[in-house]
C-alpha cells in the first residue's frame, strides 16, 4: 500500500514540477498539486483507519 501511495507521491510531483517550469502548462501543475494533497490525505486516513482496527 505504501509504496502505491510513494510512487503516486513522485508522480504528482513530478507533474507539477513539470506544470509550474513550462508557462503554458499552469494548469498542469495545478493539478498535480490537488493530486498530490489529496494522495497524502487518503494515506494518512488509511493509516488511521488501519490504527484504529488494531
Amino acid at each position: 500500500m505504501w509504496t502505491v501511495l510513494v510512487i503516486l507521491l513522485v508522480a504528482w510531483a513530478v507533474l507539477s514540477i513539470v506544470g509550474f517550469a513550462l508557462e503554458g502548462l499552469l494548469w498542469l501543475g495545478v493539478i498535480g498539486v490537488v493530486l498530490f494533497l489529496g494522495t497524502v490525505v487518503f494515506g494518512l486516513l488509511r493509516e488511521r483507519a488501519a490504527r484504529a482496527k488494531r
